[in-house]
């Protein structure tokens, strides 16, 4: 299996770092244990990470103060990718920014927040609600965010552009203006409605990073881990069904990248050790 891929400038291991577990619950607050939190930020790097996602309103920017705390002044090859499109209030609500100057603030919030000049790249959130909701393009709105990602990445602010919860549509328009470096959205061997999604960006060559690959962690029942096929090919081959999962997220094309996010040392350990795993050729969850 392909071990890495191009990620704007960057070409990273395929099974990188998310930091939105750092905070408290609900992405929100400082962690539960700063130490922890600190020692899995330090040991993901240890281990040859080199891709974190984050972003300003993981926290509000407790995920940003955490990763500058345990690894500034960074590695010369860790792309450090944020995402705007959204901001939290006092109570932790989740309330939109969608306006070209909102994030052109925001991109210069997190540059601060990190202690860099540059990110490898920073997403452009379409949807600041629900993150699997993917609505139809406002092309007046869309038109005007690319315009202000145009000139953050030309002015050397952002090596690239992304997208984050996009239609197919979405990626399209935005092609046709730009080079689009990597897209997330929610994607995992229950939810694949960005199937077609994912199928532009590998004919494209551009990095596809799903979000949720184990499910949604603010759900109580988990369909992905609870998988009958993902539980059996875990107990055969002796991993966690975590492990099954995010081992056929990577299989289903070349320029998947994984975040799986964590504040355990222990499950990051466990979420790096899935490159390898060969799936049982008759695995069809």
């Amino acid at each position: 299996m392909q071990t890495t891929f191009p990620l704007g400038s960057f070409t990273v291991h395929r099974v990188g770092f998310g930091a939105m577990q750092l905070p408290g619950p609900g992405v929100f607050g400082p962690p539960r244990d700063h130490d922890q939190a600190i020692a899995v930020l330090k040991r993901a790097v240890e281990l040859g990470v080199d891709h974190i996602d984050t972003a300003q309103f993981y926290g509000p920017d407790v995920a940003n103060q955490l990763i500058r705390e345990a690894l500034y002044p960074y590695p010369e090859n860790l792309a450090l990718v944020s995402k705007v499109g959204a901001r939290r209030d006092d109570e932790g609500n989740w309330t939109s920014a969608q306006e070209p100057d909102d994030l052109r603030a925001d991109i210069e919030h997190n540059l601060r927040e990190l202690g860099v000049d540059k990110l490898a790249a920073v997403n452009l959130r379409i949807h600041s609600g629900d993150p699997n909701a993917v609505g139809p393009v406002d092309r007046d709105l869309f038109d005007r965010q690319l315009t202000a990602m145009i000139a953050a990445r030309d002015e050397g602010l952002i090596g690239g552009i992304g997208l984050s919860s996009v239609s197919v549509d979405h990626l399209r328009i935005a092609l046709d203006r730009t080079e689009i470096v990597t897209v997330q959205n929610a994607y995992n061997l229950v939810d694949r409605s960005s199937q077609p999604v994912l199928d532009l960006t590998t004919e494209h060559g551009i990095s596809f990073v799903p979000f949720f690959p184990l499910g949604s962690g603010f759900n109580a029942d988990n369909p992905v881990l609870g998988n009958p096929a993902v539980k059996k090919a875990a107990a055969d081959l002796g991993r966690t069904p975590a492990q099954i999962a995010l081992a056929w997220t990577l299989s289903v094309a070349p320029n998947v990248l994984l975040i799986p996010g964590t504040s355990s040392v222990a499950h990051l350990e466990e979420n790096l050790a899935v490159a390898d795993i060969e799936l049982p050729e008759d695995f069809a969850p």
